[in-house]
């Protein structure tokens, strides 16, 4: 039998990597979708204002299209809706990468805002790690209203390692500036992750085989 004849036949299109979660639980209710390849577009509502701003630069700075839709129990605090929305975008994120047949793998990202410089590398590992060595004094006060505790940013940033299973080591270079050092510290993650998913060949990245 002879062979098909396959000259001038459009390649395949590559799979969308598009990843969505909605998350119940008698603390929260999370909706989250996530678009890898996206334009960098954000449609974010968790009743935390500043947390709101810290997930548009997420989005915006990764090149995701990301919608989060968060309802908790802010009445009580903010600890369950920050950590859930964590958890689901790394379900959702997990999702969306699939296979992780081509992609980069590795990544990392030093971002300054005025005075202060954050540091990440990361790893689509699939071993769920997150060195945290950003630390704030008790003392802190909040951003925004109702108040987003700046230690909850650990408290997402675990949540969402481990249910995405990557490895990530972010920690601050120097800063002062509450609002500069968390949102260096979001833009950093934004950009490594940008360059992680990328995908460069047609085979998965590991010796293993497995990731």
């Amino acid at each position: 039998m002879d062979d098909k004849d396959t000259r001038g036949e459009k390649p395949s299109p590559r799979p969308e990597r598009i990843g969505v979660c909605h998350r119940v639980t008698n603390e929260s209710d999370v909706y989250v979708s996530v678009d890898l390849d996206g334009t960098g577009s954000t449609q974010v509502a968790t009743g935390l204002p500043f947390f709101d701003h810290m997930l548009g630069q997420l989005g915006r700075h990764s090149g995701f299209d990301l919608s989060v839709a968060t309802k908790g129990d802010l009445e009580v605090d903010a600890h369950h809706s920050v950590e859930d929305t964590g958890i689901a975008l790394g379900e959702a994120f997990a999702h969306a990468l699939g296979d992780k047949i081509g992609v980069r793998r590795f990544a990392s990202s030093s971002i300054p805002l005025d005075e202060t410089l954050v540091n990440v590398a990361l790893d689509l590992s699939g071993r769920a790690y997150l060195r945290y060595e950003i630390e704030f004094s008790p003392d802190t006060a909040p951003l925004g209203d109702p108040p987003f505790e700046p230690q909850l940013a650990e408290e997402f940033w675990r949540a969402f390692v481990s249910s995405s299973d990557l490895t990530c080591h972010l920690s601050l270079a120097y800063g002062k500036n509450t609002h500069h050092i968390l949102e260096a510290s979001f833009k950093a993650v934004a950009r490594a992750l940008r360059d992680a998913v990328r995908v460069e060949g047609t085979e998965l990245p590991s010796t293993k085989g497995v990731l």
